[in-house]
């Protein structure tokens, strides 16, 4: 592949990622400001967002480290967590298809964020499948990774109450969520998704409503997969 094609894949991905940017720098800040309250340095948050790279699970980190929780509730607490992208990857089965070596970085990379843009843009004219992919998963794991880097230095200079930082998750999913509903061709899987949630969290409680509901709405997005599809199509002609 010739530079001007990893140079055209390089500015498509990064006008579409500048949102994501806009949302990471800002978690990614809350993230390594609340980690260097608890006495870790930015250090430690640019290792974690390179090698856990999952927002939500990294601010469940801080309490599991600060807390000397065992191994195993690391991993049952991860798996509860990250449980969707078993049904991310299923998805994108397809797209990946022919990514060649950077296949296992694309998964590795592949957060709520990352998939919402590969899932629901369309390539532009001209630029590599591969290339295109490439710079949306590693951009956005830069602007996480920087956005923590940053908040643990400032950590480190000012001292400041960290109170409620945590919710920052949840308003960058309300965001998401809003974005959606303000979308015609999005709306449908949007309240599909809201409605399956809060059915499964009044049924089985806010303990083990998680991987329920992921399936949940997997089940109902495929069985309305079709209906989407010409729904999509209607709108773009």
């Amino acid at each position: 592949m010739n530079k001007s094609n990893y140079g055209n894949a390089f500015f498509a991905a990064f006008w579409r990622t500048v949102p994501v940017m806009a949302g990471y720098l800002v978690l990614g800040f809350g993230f390594g400001l609340l980690l260097q309250s608890k006495g870790y340095s930015f250090m430690w948050a640019i290792l974690m967002g390179l090698t856990i790279y999952g927002g939500s699970m990294q601010f469940v980190t801080v309490d599991l480290l600060s807390s000397g929780a065992s191994l195993l509730t690391a991993g049952i607490m991860t798996l509860m967590i990250h449980a969707r992208h078993l049904f991310y990857g299923l998805s994108m089965i397809e797209k990946y298809s022919g990514t060649g070596k950077i296949k296992p970085y694309l998964i590795f990379t592949l957060t709520d964020e990352t998939y919402s843009l590969v899932c629901t843009g369309e390539i532009p004219d001209g630029v590599d499948k591969n290339a295109y992919y490439l710079w949306i998963s590693l951009l956005d794991q830069i602007y996480w990774v920087l956005g923590s880097a940053l908040g643990g230095i400032f950590g480190q200079i000012v001292t400041i109450n960290t109170t409620g930082v945590e919710f920052s998750m949840t308003a960058l999913f309300v965001v998401i969520l809003t974005d959606n509903l303000l979308k015609k061709d999005r709306r449908i899987p949007a309240l599909v998704g809201v409605g399956v949630s809060l059915a499964c969290l009044l049924l089985l409680g806010a303990e083990n409503f998680l991987i329920p509901s992921m399936v949940s709405i997997t089940a109902v997005l495929m069985l309305l997969r079709s209906v989407l599809s010409k729904r999509e199509k209607g709108m773009k002609s």
